[in-house]
């Protein structure tokens, strides 16, 4: 059984009607374009919802970024964590990147097609920005350790969200030997105790102040 965006709604009961209309439209973009282009995994797009868009919302659940905020996604595929996020916080800026053509295709058209203005999709690997960032969001591009060494040197000095500029990233499964390196300050938020499906049991947003 196809979830639908009600699961979206259940959990952020506020948006307002042209968001719901932008989330409930993500679903045929992305079944349009992932056929053509695999960026999603077809074996489980019944439950694109839960398992794209929802965890990426995630990060919504560890902040709530103030308008003018500049955040980039690093590997971002098809578009998560950043579209949904893009979605959720029309005033504030997402720079979408990945190091594959393709993908950065599909990003365009989504973004496009949603009529999002405050997204912007490069081809680019992430070493080579030159542009620095409030935030830094992904979802597992690789081990925490390698993943800082690419990013921290994209982090603005200034804060101006709840907590200081650095990275959130959404990981899953037991995170303590692969944050042994990390000296950085880092917590973990639980999407379990925020949503209740299955799926979210081990999942985490990942913390680093990367201006400590």
């Amino acid at each position: 059984m196809t979830q639908t965006v009600d699961l979206i709604y259940k959990y952020f009961p506020d948006l307002s009607d042209h968001q719901k209309e932008l989330f409930g439209q993500l679903y045929d973009i992305y079944k349009l374009w992932n056929d053509q282009i695999n960026v999603v995994s077809r074996k489980d797009f019944d439950t694109f919802y839960e398992k794209h868009v929802l965890h990426s919302l995630g990060i919504a659940k560890a902040i709530n970024f103030v308008p003018g905020s500049d955040i980039l996604d690093v590997g971002t595929g098809g578009g998560f964590p950043g579209i949904p996020l893009a979605i959720l916080f029309p005033e504030s800026n997402f720079y979408l990147v990945d190091s594959i053509g393709k993908k950065i295709k599909v990003v365009d058209e989504v973004k496009d097609a949603l009529g999002l203005t405050n997204v912007i999709a490069k081809q680019v690997r992430a070493e080579d920005i030159q542009h620095k960032f409030d935030f830094v969001v992904s979802r597992a591009v690789t081990a925490m350790p390698k993943f800082l060494m690419w990013v921290r040197k994209k982090i603005k000095k200034n804060d101006k969200n709840a907590f200081p500029n650095g990275l959130l990233y959404l990981k899953g499964g037991d995170l303590t030997d692969e944050m042994k390196p990390v000296r950085e300050y880092y917590e973990f938020l639980h999407l379990a105790d925020h949503f209740e499906e299955e799926f979210f049991e081990t999942k985490k947003v990942v913390y680093v102040d990367l201006n400590s």
